[in-house]
């Protein structure tokens, strides 16, 4: 197994087009559409209760609100969330299914050698709608103490204790990885059908804890349930700012984000993708939308459409390089 090493400049590379998003780059198109008239289905690759959900959710209800229609969140979870995009990718391209995805489907093309559809060319980005970073999070009861604690607790059991994540493949596991990798310590791997239901086995106790995405720990952390070591990068987070980040605890290099983002099938017409960025950006810069997302520990993205699609790529190759380097498999 290879060392990896997230350098700072690496990172950049992978981020700067957030920096390019004070220029304006065209937009699909400014042609009216009536879209939508009918209620919209988003599908979720992931069961109810995940990271994922945390952002679709509030963004359905705002959604609804601003231009009368449903947004439907359809869990459609399954191998690392590779079901649920196969499906969207098939889905009928007229703008009343959209798919609501994360940074997994940029990892899956390097772990899954067989997948029926392709993340850059059968879909269209339309909005980046969540970056937030990713936490360390153990179950209290099974894991006292503070992160110099739990090291020694991991240290003096190798093999011991596991991490549960969102399945082969997820940013959830290849954090964990990167995160064994770095400290040089073995962590058993039990990947679950989404992050929904390893989080409900953290909290009972059934898995020792998770590289979660701070979306979906949020609600948990705050009350009690589980508890946060550490958050990714080199710098705390302002909704937890008394959880130490992993450059002041000698892991300069753990940079790892979860970001959730919203595709459109391959097809989907110009004048539909535009409205719907536009409804998009509408329900997730509202008020509610605001505070539900500083409350996880995130902002809404203001990338165009083609940044998102930039940032997607980039992302694809940067995995692709993690997941050879770090010999990850799935379980």
């Amino acid at each position: 197994m290879t060392t990896i090493n997230f350098d700072s400049s690496t990172r950049r590379d992978v981020l700067r087009v957030a920096a390019a998003s004070a220029v304006a780059l065209p937009l699909l198109g400014h042609a009216q559409s009536a879209w939508p008239t009918k209620p919209v289905t988003a599908i979720v690759p992931f069961p109810a209760g995940g990271g994922t959900d945390a952002f679709a959710r509030p963004l359905s209800a705002q959604f609804a609100k601003h231009t009368g229609r449903q947004l439907i969140i359809d869990n459609r979870g399954g191998a690392g969330g590779t079901l649920g995009a196969s499906i969207a990718a098939k889905a009928q391209p007229d703008g009343y299914t959209l798919f609501m995805g994360a940074v997994h489907h940029t990892i899956a093309p390097s772990m899954y050698p067989k997948l029926d559809y392709n993340i850059e060319k059968d879909f269209i980005p339309l909005a980046l709608v969540a970056n937030v970073p990713q936490v360390l999070v153990v179950n209290p009861k099974k894991v006292p103490g503070d992160f110099k604690a739990f090291m020694a607790q991991l240290r003096s059991n190798p093999g011991r204790m596991n991490y549960g994540s969102a399945g082969g493949g997820t940013s959830h596991h290849l954090a964990g990885e990167l995160f064994k990798q770095q400290t040089k310590t073995f962590i058993t791997h039990i990947p679950y059908r989404g992050a929904g239901p390893a989080l409900q086995d953290l909290i009972s106790g059934n898995v020792d804890m998770m590289f979660d995405g701070l979306g979906s720990s949020a609600t948990h952390i705050k009350g009690g349930r589980i508890k946060a070591l550490m958050v990714s990068g080199l710098k705390r987070n302002p909704a937890f700012p008394d959880v130490p980040c992993a450059g002041e605890l000698g892991l300069p290099d753990y940079t790892v984000t979860t970001w959730y983002g919203i595709w459109a099938p391959k097809g989907t017409p110009v004048d539909v993708q535009a409205r719907a960025v536009e409804e998009i950006r509408k329900a997730g810069l509202s008020d509610e939308a605001k505070a539900v997302w500083a409350n996880q520990g995130a902002e809404f993205s203001n990338f165009t459409p083609q940044q998102f699609g930039q940032f997607v790529s980039a992302e694809v190759k940067r995995w692709a390089e993690v997941v050879k380097l770090s010999g990850a498999k799935l379980d």
